[in-house]
């Protein structure tokens, strides 16, 4: 049985706090009366046990009970570091086919 709280997929924007890393998410929306899709960004404070998520990383977060006054979520797993390593495939992403050596052909 799965659980009820929610999954968010966000980018790490800081990590100066202890234990606690700020992750903004961000959708997009249409404008009901322009019909012009806009970009809505939300910032979250979520809790890092271990305290090595950097800046740059792209995690998912899980809603859990209050840990204090503004920390409502937890990090659930890193999806892709900031140097670009994918870790995990990010639900609905196009997969990563490996990039040929140099000098090697492509079978295609």
């Amino acid at each position: 049985m799965t659980s009820a709280r929610r999954r968010l997929v966000g980018r790490v924007v800081s990590d100066k706090m202890d234990k606690t890393v700020v992750v903004a998410i961000e959708r997009r929306k249409m404008h009901r009366v322009y019909k012009k899709i806009i970009q809505l960004t939300k910032k979250v404070y979520a809790h890092d046990e271990s305290n090595a998520i950097e800046v740059g990383s792209v995690v998912q977060v899980v809603e859990s009970k209050p840990l204090s006054k503004s920390k409502r979520w937890v990090v659930e797993k890193v999806l892709e570091t900031p140097a670009g390593k994918v870790l995990q495939p990010i639900a609905g992403a196009v997969d990563v086919q490996p990039e040929a050596a140099p000098g090697e052909e492509s079978q295609s």
